[in-house]
């Protein structure tokens, strides 16, 4: 397996321009890709169409190269999106090629990428056992395919899945199906955590027996080291990209991870550099910097309203939601470290790394 990584900005939700260029130049053949995770400037609210909008417009293109309909080309591509570019972090997609052509020998493992994808989750399995047991059944198919078989070579599974929308929650009340929540925007924490729960469960970190529907997004001593979920209203699947090294991949890249004790932790950034073999002392040079080929991180408020002893206000701003204020934090901490403001972080962390700290995860060219 190669994995070959494309970054490309966007200037709008819409724009696809960065990706055409690159297909019309014959540097990413679009037969070969097979995932995108991005940024856009929308809320990251229930209500964020920007997601959707992408999405589509990144069909629409491809189809017009594959000569598919859009429909189909959603059923080959993964598309993962975060809305919220708070503060510096700036919209972009990374997209995602594979071929299985072995191609000449690494010295070292190289990147490999799995892919699984659920059922439809009906919206009374939303942020319930049911949905971390599809996840986790998505996963061991995803780490299959990537032909990772050490769980320690596993170093980022990302998970997006459907929220509740007012839509789906009709949906169940005309069946008389109950609900985790009524709440569109409340339901995301009970769909994020139920999600990482499943990669917990299906990378074997914890036993089937620990998790139990009371304990989803109220009890985060419970959580993957590697997860990072997100819920919007434009899925009905929960879509699953697992990535790690491969000692049979080959490629220019390689994967590591690390753990933000919290929005200021900048030395877990530097730990998940170092962690995807980016040697350096202090910090990155502007040189080192540039062979990063992508940064993934989550992004939360501090359960207490603290960080480092002292005291924040975003947990009790009634003006911004703590999840933009947490977004913006971590953004600008990693862009001081590796020069690139377009760099992947959502808001909410349950169940991902302990309470109050973060995931985050770099792919670097070996």
């Amino acid at each position: 397996m190669k994995v070959g990584v494309h970054k490309v900005a966007m200037s709008s939700p819409g724009d696809v321009s960065g990706l055409a260029a690159l297909i019309d130049s014959g540097q990413v053949d679009p037969a070969r890709i097979v995932a995108l995770i991005g940024k856009t400037e929308g809320n990251g609210g229930a209500n964020d169409f920007t997601r959707g909008f992408a999405t589509l417009s990144y069909q629409l293109l491809l189809a017009r190269h594959l000569g598919l309909t859009p429909d189909e080309v959603g059923a080959r591509v993964a598309f993962v999106w975060s809305g919220g570019t708070e503060g510096v972090l700036s919209p972009h997609a990374t997209i995602f090629t594979r071929t299985e052509d072995a191609g000449p020998a690494a010295d070292g493992p190289r990147l490999a990428l799995g892919i699984g994808i659920t059922r439809d989750i009906a919206p009374e399995e939303v942020g319930t056992l049911a949905m971390v047991r599809e996840v986790a059944a998505a996963v061991k198919a995803a780490r299959a395919e990537a032909g990772i078989t050490d769980g320690a070579d596993v170093h980022y599974v990302q998970v997006k899945g459907p929220l509740l929308t007012p839509a789906t929650i009709a949906d169940a009340d005309r069946r008389g199906a109950p609900l985790v929540t009524r709440d569109p925007n409340g339901s995301k924490p009970y769909a994020r955590g139920a999600m990482a729960l499943g990669v917990a469960l299906g990378l074997g970190e914890v036993e089937d027996s620990a998790i139990t529907q009371e304990m989803i997004a109220r009890d985060m001593g419970v959580f993957s080291a590697v997860a990072s979920t997100s819920a919007g209203g434009e899925l009905t699947k929960c879509e699953v990209l697992l990535f790690g090294n491969s000692p049979t991949a080959t490629g220019d890249y390689r994967i590591g991870h690390g753990v933000l004790k919290d929005a200021i932790d900048a030395a877990g950034v530097k730990e998940a550099l170092r962690s995807a073999g980016l040697a350096f002392h202090g910090s990155p040079s502007e040189e080192q910097a540039s062979r990063i080929a992508a940064v993934f991180a989550k992004a939360e408020a501090p359960p207490d309203g603290r960080i480092r002893g002292r005291r924040t206000t975003m947990l009790s701003d009634a003006d911004i939601h703590y999840e933009r204020h947490a977004r913006a934090a971590v953004g600008a901490v990693i862009a001081s470290v590796t020069f690139d403001p377009a760099i992947f972080v959502s808001g909410g962390t349950e169940h991902q790394c302990g309470p109050g700290a973060a995931p985050i995860a770099a792919i670097v060219r070996a």
